[in-house]
């Protein structure tokens, strides 16, 4: 009876679950020492490096930052001087031959935001690889891949660099600037913005035009130097010469002691001779020099006052009416008729060929 219960007693032993046969192993206290003991060897021997690396990083981010801020500040006071000059210069003499100040206080800016934006660029990105090669990182790859990417978007947005690279030229060569009346090519009118890309301009008629830089070919300046106004006057060819000829220096030099076309005029009021002569007219060429874009204000005036002139001398003013439509055909009757052709004739063989066949007729 002794035997079943000591038999039971031994196998009523609890086995060990598979829990507890995969629980890892507590770390010691000697482990933990050692792993300690080699981060603290690991941070001896490297810490110099990292203090040297984080010391040049530093340095050159400060130089940069002091560099970036010391140049951009010299941009904007030398802007600032060209504004003060254009502004001392404003309303007199000398300011009258010059560009006028918004001219010069946008090109100024433009001029100014183009060098900041460079120097910041240049700055800041060698910075950005000084401190990347001092991480030890090759930037050879780096470069051959900003070099094709620059590439591609050159490609891709050409247009868009074409009219930054004319603006800036524009720009720096001042080929014109706001106030100034220009012919692009494209448009014509009054310059009321510059800008890097664009320029606006507003129309005879009051129409705002937007010009990309990059498709002017040519530009004619029409408010830089002086103007030129020229005015025919057509006379009989019977008139005295001399005495047409005294009455436009009367008006000439009554109209250069006024104002404000004393202002306008730049040079004395010529008669430059005869431009053409025919049978029954001749025309007396009158021509002055003027303040830039002020040559149809001049001429308007000077047409007027020689044709008051002319009225109280009894010098006649003559000119040929354009004709009319039916005046021009009545002068070229062959105007509106077709060139001959070889279809006309009904027996030319050209006729006969193009002349449907006839079926012939069925006998029976």
């Amino acid at each position: 009876m002794s035997l079943p219960a000591d038999l039971l007693a031994a196998g009523s032993t609890p086995s060990p679950s598979p829990s507890e046969t995969t629980t890892p192993a507590v770390p010691s206290i000697q482990d933990a020492h050692e792993s300690a003991t080699q981060a603290a060897s690991w941070v001896e021997q490297n810490w110099s490096t990292w203090l040297a690396i984080g010391l040049k990083v530093l340095l050159i981010l400060v130089i940069a930052a002091v560099l970036r801020v010391a140049i951009r500040r010299a941009i904007t006071k030398l802007i600032d001087r060209m504004n003060r000059t254009a502004q001392a210069v404003d309303g007199t003499a000398l300011g009258g031959l010059l560009v006028n100040v918004e001219r010069r206080r946008q090109r100024s800016q433009a001029i100014g935001s183009v060098l900041r934006s460079v120097a910041s660029f240049l700055i800041m990105g060698t910075a950005a690889l000084m401190i990347l090669s001092t991480f030890d990182i090759n930037l050879a790859p780096l470069l051959a891949s900003a070099g094709v990417a620059g590439v591609a978007i050159g490609f891709g947005a050409r247009n868009l660099v074409t009219d930054f690279l004319s603006g800036v030229f524009m720009i720096l060569e001042d080929q014109y600037g706001v106030g100034d009346s220009i012919d692009a090519g494209v448009a014509s009118g009054e310059v009321i913005e510059v800008g890097l890309r664009v320029t606006k301009l507003r129309g005879d008629n009051g129409e705002i035009w937007y010009v990309r830089n990059g498709e002017v070919k040519r530009i004619g300046n029409l408010s830089q130097g002086w103007s030129t106004s020229g005015v025919d006057v057509t006379v009989r060819s019977s008139e005295d010469l001399d005495r047409v000829k005294r009455t436009i220096d009367e008006v000439a030099e009554k109209m250069s002691k006024e104002e404000p076309w004393n202002e306008l005029l730049w040079g004395p009021i010529e008669v430059l001779g005869l431009d053409s002569v025919l049978l029954d007219s001749m025309v007396v060429r009158v021509s002055a020099k003027t303040m830039p874009g002020k040559s149809l204000t001049v001429e308007r005036e000077l047409r007027w006052r020689i044709k008051r002139a002319f009225d109280a001398a009894d010098i006649r003013i003559v000119g040929r009416a354009p004709l009319t439509t039916e005046e021009a055909a009545a002068t070229d009757p062959t105007a509106g008729m077709a060139a001959p052709s070889a279809y006309s004739n009904s027996s030319s063989p050209q006729a006969q060929a193009a002349t449907p066949l006839t079926p012939p007729s069925v006998t029976k």
